[in-house]
């Protein structure tokens, strides 16, 4: 039978090279996001390289909505056993210019879409004592981009959501990895999406390091 990857904030770069290394090797793909046609625009493609796929619409950054998408996925597809939680709002604005209202709004995106995404498969994870989490992160959390204020606090804040959670987990043989990608991703780069991907599907098999840093 084969395996289920959930990809929250699925999209043409990271999600997408990791959907196909996932679905290569035997992996059933469901796709999460906002656009019901780009889902499927991404489905399809997958589609032709053979890998079964699927999607669900959901907006990361309200709670009911992920609750909604992932009761659809357990009826329609069963229980998922990797979890990737790709969603990010990408702004650009200084702190000094920055709404109050703006961080808050793409805060629910860049780290409360990852809590209500974890909430959803760690009942299921710990009662079969197995299961991985995988989360995008991003070198501004490690050195913050004055021009990128909101997204850089966001990927400290899902950075800091991904190391506490795979110490709580561990003990249950849940398995939590971040990878933190320092540059831009872009195909035929040192930072190639597809070469990005090979990383998680490593984290994945060994589960012998909670952050890897891509840079």
């Amino acid at each position: 039978m084969s395996k289920n990857l959930v990809i929250v904030g699925a999209g043409p770069g990271v999600s997408a090279a990791v959907a196909r290394k996932f679905g290569s090797n035997g992996f059933r793909v469901v796709l999460v996001a906002r656009n019901p046609l780009s889902l499927e625009v991404l489905a399809n493609e997958l589609r032709d390289q053979s890998i079964e796929a699927y999607t669900v619409a959901a907006d990361a950054s309200k709670p009911e909505s992920i609750s909604e998408a992932f009761q659809t996925i357990r009826e329609q597809h069963g229980t998922p056993d990797v979890l990737l939680y790709n969603a990010a709002f990408i702004s650009k604005a200084a702190i000094s210019t920055l709404e109050e209202q703006q961080l808050i709004d793409e805060f629910k995106v860049n780290v409360v879409g990852a809590l209500s995404s974890v909430k959803e498969v760690i009942p299921a994870f710990r009662e079969r004592k197995e299961g991985t989490i995988l989360i995008t992160g991003g070198g501004f959390a490690l050195s913050p981009s004055p021009d990128y204020a909101s997204l850089s606090i966001g990927k400290a804040g899902v950075r800091s959501l991904a190391l506490s959670l795979a110490q709580e987990l561990q003990p249950d043989n849940i398995y939590v990895g971040t990878v933190t990608i320092g540059g831009y991703v872009t195909k035929g780069t040192a930072y190639d999406p597809d070469a990005i991907a090979e990383k998680y599907w490593e984290l994945y098999q060994k589960r012998d390091q909670a952050e890897f840093v891509y840079a």
